[in-house]
């Protein structure tokens, strides 16, 4: 029999965590199915002319088995996992990762295999979303006002980002490096990983360390693929993405000191907020969980803690 193809498509640079977990993936699966996989690995799609955002059509089509990409991409079939963008929705990583290994995660798991022609094998860390820009400190809402930000195809996280007076642009990461240098943008929000292994903080000197959104990153697998190969492979690439989901974990946490570290002050402003300073963010966006938890009240909001 010949071996099952599996091909594992992202969207980042060597250095990235995410680059690293697939990798790790790799090498798991390769020590649990040996012969009976052909891993293969497409790093960055961006260096290909895609976007990110064409990884789920990517792997929907069989042209890869699987990727990793914010959960947002997701919600045309499970809606729920767009929920994961409301602000302040989690205080730090441990409340993260025990509502997503707890009842919430299991059952969006569950609809998502029901509802798309994906299988969920993994939620990963895709960090604290923090505010950058070229303009001014942020310090408080009333500093957001009419400043133009970039932000991922999230409807939900623009919810918020009205509120605070921002004028959001919803695009993807390929087009927003392309255009950083430019007037188009004066602002991004991003975990300090990718603010800085995209390079933004080279043209952005104002970082606040908001932590206004916790991302959440699914690896997904073809769920056709996935049911077509035989059990031992199966339990294989399960094996594989557990494995690889401890190292990704590790490494976001590590990596939020370690871009830290990396960034210069002489170049770049970092605005800690204190606790009251943060309260005022989370108490102007209020308004958009409360609107969804109207929606969502037994299907989300009540797996959530």
């Amino acid at each position: 029999m010949p071996p099952a193809i599996f091909r594992l498509g992202g969207y980042q640079k060597p250095a990235s965590i995410h680059t690293r977990a697939c990798l790790r993936f790799g090498e798991v699966l390769k020590r649990e199915a040996g012969d009976a996989v052909d891993f293969q690995f497409v790093p960055d799609v961006l260096a290909l002319g895609h976007k990110s955002g064409d990884l789920p059509k990517m792997v929907e089509s069989g042209e890869l088995s699987a990727c990793y990409i914010s959960s947002l991409r997701y919600s045309k079939w499970v809606p729920e996992l767009a929920l994961f963008d409301l602000p302040f929705l989690f205080p730090d990583r441990t409340a993260a990762y025990k509502v997503l290994d707890g009842k919430l995660g299991q059952s969006l798991k569950q609809k998502t295999s029901q509802q798309s022609p994906f299988r969920l094998l993994a939620y990963w860390d895709n960090g604290f979303r923090h505010f950058s820009n070229k303009i001014r400190p942020i310090r408080k809402p009333a500093d957001c006002k009419g400043i133009r930000i970039r932000i991922q195809m999230s409807e939900l996280q623009a919810e918020s980002l009205r509120l605070l007076g921002m004028e959001p642009i919803l695009e993807d990461i390929k087009i927003f490096v392309e255009q950083i240098a430019g007037d188009r943008f004066d602002a991004q929000d991003n975990p300090l990983t990718n603010i800085v292994n995209f390079n933004v903080h080279q043209h952005h000197r104002h970082i606040t360390l908001s932590g206004h959104v916790y991302g959440v990153a699914c690896l997904m697998v073809n769920r056709a693929q996935y049911e077509s190969w035989p059990a031992a492979v199966q339990r294989a690439v399960d094996i594989a993405a557990a494995e690889a989901t401890v190292l990704q974990r590790q490494l976001a946490a590590a990596e939020d000191e370690e871009m830290l570290k990396r960034l210069d002050p002489a170049q770049n402003e970092v605005v800690r907020l204190t606790s009251d300073e943060h309260r005022a963010f989370a108490e102007a966006v209020a308004a958009v969980t409360a609107r969804y938890r109207k929606d969502y009240a037994e299907s989300f909001f009540a797996l959530l803690n």
